[in-house]
């Protein structure tokens, strides 16, 4: 499409599935077009009435992508978009980011916040998993000073399995191991010296 994102036939045979074909106010047909709008605008980052007018009005697209969003029909896109790419290879890290000096204290608690204390600053940790294409598949937040052994097993358990798997050294240990072991994944994983 010149003036727009486009699905292509292979994108759009693993997404149609997963939408609701029987909804008031998009035929079947449109199904592919109303998602490669909203596709279009999320790449872009352009205001839902800046996109191209062949791609429909800009009310229904935007009225769509709030409707799945709220059915949690996007998450199941994004399972099968995993399920497809995923399989082979797949690999862990983490980092921490520095949090406000105003970012804790609230009445609900840093606990709840996912803000630790590492060398003495407030800081969130994120571990991300990400495929063969650095795209990323699955993360999750932690205190800054948690390890990266301890949350691993939780961010892969929702994801497939893969043929490979290279975290860092942090999460060389055994039962990590066995766990990758379990569901069929090769684990490449430095020794840890200290261990």
């Amino acid at each position: 499409m010149a003036n727009g994102f486009w699905l292509s036939e292979g994108s759009w045979a693993v997404i149609e599935p997963a939408i609701p074909m029987h909804r008031r106010g998009v035929k079947p047909g449109g199904n592919c077009k109303v998602i490669s709008g909203i596709v279009h605008v999320l790449r872009s980052g352009c205001r839902w009435r800046d996109w191209p007018e062949v791609l429909g009005p800009h009310t229904t697209i935007y009225n769509r992508f709030n409707q799945l969003s709220r059915d949690g029909i996007w998450q199941s896109i994004w399972v099968r978009l995993i399920q497809l790419d995923a399989a082979m290879v797949q690999c862990i890290d983490s980092t921490s980011s520095k949090a406000h000096r105003c970012a804790a204290g609230g009445e609900s608690g840093e606990a709840t916040q996912d803000i630790g204390r590492s060398r003495g600053v407030r800081t969130t940790k994120v571990h991300a998993v990400v495929d063969a294409r650095g795209r990323m598949i699955g993360f999750d937040l932690t205190l800054g000073q948690r390890g990266d052994i301890r949350p691993a097993k939780a961010v892969f358990e929702p994801l497939p399995a893969p043929a490979f798997l290279l975290p860092d050294t942090a999460c060389d240990g055994d039962q990590f191991r066995d766990f990758l072991s379990k569901r069929g994944a090769t684990p490449v994983i430095r020794p840890n010296p200290h261990a």
